[in-house]
């Protein structure tokens, strides 16, 4: 994640069905002021994801299944609560998305629980989370703008142009989320394979991501 990949500008500018106004964004995504995403509107606290890399071939579902499973038994100490989790098996990187008070709740339960601590977490904004179709490849994707050059509220106009796009390569989005910060944004979608996904993002606004990884999913 350390090289940032260059944001491409489209030059439609779409309106969301809202009688606000557009504005286009350093980032190239289409800025759509009043719009917003609440963190975790169930616990009220601020949501985390946060990244593990243990490198190839170091790491099974059934492994960190295990370790989630002792996340959740430490959690309540620290007022963390890890709602999901995600394993790139191939690349040997697990990601847990986890709602907390502070990063170091979040790192002290991991260090209670097993002792391996994420390599980074990222504060975010999530959007409305979707139907899942169950049977097909899940991937997780990575967009870097710019630490500052992106707002939730232009994810969430750019994330509505995935939606109008996405049945024409047979992808289901199901969630998003931003770090403004870090100018880093995540999709989770359903996809026959990875070129589809990257399609639906070319064709709905022209943001295609750094990287798409295959991953199973845990909770």
């Amino acid at each position: 994640m350390k090289h940032l990949f260059s944001a491409v500008l489209f030059s439609a500018v779409w309106m969301m069905s809202s009688p606000a106004k557009a504005q286009q964004s350093g980032s190239g995504l289409t800025s759509v002021k009043g719009q917003s995403t609440s963190a975790n509107i169930r616990t009220g606290k601020p949501l985390f994801l946060d990244v593990h890399h243990l490198g190839p071939g170091k790491v099974t579902y059934e492994d960190v299944a295990k370790a989630h499973a002792k996340d959740l038994a430490a959690e309540g100490k620290y007022g963390v609560e890890f709602i999901k989790f995600w394993v790139d098996t191939a690349n040997g990187t697990v990601y847990c998305l986890a709602s907390a008070y502070d990063t170091k709740s979040i790192v002290n339960t991991h260090a209670k629980a097993h002792g391996l601590l994420p390599d980074r977490i990222y504060s975010v904004t999530g959007g409305d989370e979707a139907t899942s179709r169950g049977a097909e490849n899940l991937y997780l994707d990575l967009h870097e703008f710019g630490a500052g050059n992106v707002k939730a509220g232009d994810v969430a106009a750019a994330h509505q142009k995935d939606l109008a796009v996405q049945k024409k390569y047979g992808v289901n989005f199901l969630n998003y989320w931003v770090d403004e910060k870090a100018g880093t944004v995540f999709c989770l979608a359903e996809a026959p394979d990875s070129n589809a996904l990257i399609m639906t993002h070319k064709e709905a606004h022209g943001l295609i991501p750094k990287t798409v990884k295959e991953v199973q999913q845990g909770q």
